[in-house]
């Protein structure tokens, strides 16, 4: 068992939660980023390398990105029974055994020869996966004092972002030198590194409190968050933003590996570094959602997201890369942001409200990143950003109402 969570004295009133400046928010804040870090590089490391599993399995570009899309699918179906799980038997052990189940069958479809076969373990990778994802965000919205759950949430995505520029990065420059299966097999490991630090340094939960798994409760609390007035909301800006995300990423390599950049593997990989934007713009916008309030700071992030889109047209690769930058930039905070509103918003069962939002969120990035193909080999990429820009737009029209709505916390809506 973990000590007891530090306090500090908030004028008369000390508080029982986790707050910023103790060795127990250090210890969260490292485990999560750990577990952030290991999800993302696990289930993006193959988006990079999807022109080579193209070429070396004969398939399409389209039929390539079905080695993300199948993953996310099935993380986003494992999320609507992980999340209410998660409510019964506690946060710690469900994201525990899911990181070391997908780093072990990371490693073991290194070893895959088929294409069958590497869709399959991909599916079950993701699958996986669903025991982090949603749990991650409701133990901090439930151990983190309220003041600091923006801030620690940013901190959890910017490790979100880290992995995701890692796994792209290595799996780039490695399969450049050696091969796409030493890239899987040595993320594996690291990954499998990631989550025994992950499991011994973050404190078990103090402020859990079991709730039933049957049917009836769970159709009640089910009920009780479709029937929000912003709950709905957020889970459609959840499929809008990662759909987006994804798309552009699934395609760029495509794009810069022909006429007329012809980028290596290794230099496509390395442009991965833009996702270090991310761990800038994700804990900068909690903060900043203290001053200015969520609904500001999210349309604001959005709005970067669109910018970034928009500059990426033009055929120079420096503006190409600065589109990506800012569309990164823009991702990331704003994921920040609606996935911190969730906890604040949803007044029982957070872990399947979380569920809820990451479900539809990497829906999106299954349907959009797969449906991007078509856009990308019909009309290139000016179709494709027509694509990513309508996205966008309908994600600014629900962050306009988003920020209209009444926040029952004391941070402004």
């Amino acid at each position: 068992m973990s000590d007891p969570p530090q306090t500090v004295k908030s004028g008369k009133v000390r508080s029982p939660f986790i707050v910023r400046g103790t060795a127990e928010f250090t210890r969260v804040t490292l485990a999560l980023f750990s577990a952030g870090l290991a999800t993302f590089a696990l289930l993006y490391c193959v988006q990079p390398i999807l022109p080579v599993l193209s070429q070396d399995f004969n398939i399409s570009p389209a039929s390539s990105s079905l080695s993300l899309s199948v993953a996310t699918a099935m993380l986003a179906v494992g999320l609507l029974f992980t999340g209410p799980i998660s409510d019964a038997v506690g946060r710690k052990p469900v994201m525990v055994i899911a990181l070391i189940l997908a780093a072990t069958l990371t490693i073991a479809s290194s070893l895959t020869t088929s294409w069958q076969g590497i869709l399959i373990m991909r599916a079950l990778v993701g699958l996986a996966l669903s025991g982090v994802a949603a749990v991650a965000m409701t133990y901090l919205s439930e151990e983190i004092d309220p003041m600091y759950v923006a801030f620690a949430m940013g901190l959890y995505i910017s490790g979100n972002s880290i992995g995701g520029m890692s796994g792209r990065l290595l799996s780039g420059v490695i399969t450049d030198f050696f091969s796409w299966r030493v890239t899987l097999g040595g993320i594996g490991v690291i990954s499998l590194i990631a989550a025994i630090i992950f499991w011994r340094i973050l404190p078990d939960s103090n402020h859990f409190r079991p709730s039933s798994l049957r049917p009836r409760t769970l159709l009640i609390n089910f009920h009780l968050h479709w029937h929000d007035r912003g709950l709905p909301l957020l889970f459609a800006m959840g499929f809008l933003l990662m759909g987006s995300f994804v798309t552009l990423f699934n395609y760029i390599g495509y794009r810069l590996m022909e006429t007329p950049y012809f980028l290596s593997q290794a230099l496509v990989g390395i442009l991965s570094l833009v996702y270090l934007t991310g761990t800038y713009s994700s804990p900068k916008a909690g903060i900043m959602t203290q001053k200015f309030g969520r609904g500001p700071v999210l349309l604001w992030s959005i709005g970067l997201m669109l910018t970034g889109v928009l500059i990426s047209v033009f055929s120079s690769i420096w503006l190409v890369f600065v589109g990506m930058m800012l569309f990164t930039t823009g991702f990331f905070a704003a994921h920040s942001v609606a996935s911190s509103w969730i906890g604040k918003r949803a007044k029982r069962a957070k872990g399947q409200a979380s569920a809820l939002y990451l479900f539809f969120y990497y829906v999106g990035s299954s349907i959009a990143g797969t449906l991007g193909g078509f856009f990308w080999h019909n009309y290139g990429w000016n179709g494709l950003a027509v694509f990513l820009a309508a996205m966008l737009i309908c994600a600014l029209f629900i962050g306009r109402y988003l920020a209209r709505l009444p926040e029952a916390s004391g941070i402004k809506a």
